[in-house]
């Protein structure tokens, strides 16, 4: 089993890297982080957002699609996320390709372990892409999504537990409820 890499790279070459080695990893300022692995709790909260996004983009008449976990986001050089869903609008990625083009929705579900870096480096990370719009923070414990919205040169925060939020843009509506599934 390969250890991770002791020297700091950029983006390219972490992803020439993970293409050799088993598991998940992201990179923050040049330093390679495994992921640990996931809570059952987790796994199917973060499937049941990946499939409510799936069905609100099918809904729509503009070319978006929803990749779930797996797609490496390029903050900036030295920086790449793994979310656990995300929603770009645009031309079809060619089949091969592990970065997704820019994506207007990102998603996290929360972890114990990794609950400060979502909601702090990766929100920042994140809103640095100009063509994130939307990033949703989901807490697997209770019904409770932390909404960062870009409007204009700021970014709005709500919290919803319940009803519906409005995605726009692309344009979608998601019920909070479908979010997490049965529980």
């Amino acid at each position: 089993m390969a250890g991770l890499p002791r020297s700091r790279m950029n983006v390219d070459a972490f992803l020439a890297w993970t293409a050799t080695v088993p598991g998940r990893h992201e990179l923050v300022d040049g330093e390679v982080f495994a992921m640990a692995p996931e809570r059952a709790r987790h796994a199917r909260v973060k499937f049941a957002v990946q499939a409510a996004l799936d069905r609100g983009v099918r809904a729509l008449s503009s070319p978006c699609e929803m990749l779930p976990d797996g797609m490496t986001v390029r903050i900036d050089a030295h920086t790449a996320y793994e979310p656990d869903a995300l929603v770009y609008c645009g031309p079809r990625m060619d089949p091969d390709a592990v970065e997704p083009p820019p994506p207007v929705i990102v998603v996290e579900v929360l972890s114990p372990g990794t609950r400060s870096v979502d909601a702090g480096a990766k929100l920042a990370g994140y809103f640095l892409l100009p063509s994130v719009v939307h990033y949703l923070l989901i807490d697997p414990r209770r019904p409770c999504v932390i909404h960062h919205r870009r409007t204009g040169t700021a970014i709005e925060t709500r919290i919803v537990t319940e009803g519906s939020m409005a995605l726009d843009p692309p344009g979608m509506a998601l019920a909070v409820a479908d979010l997490f599934g049965e529980r």
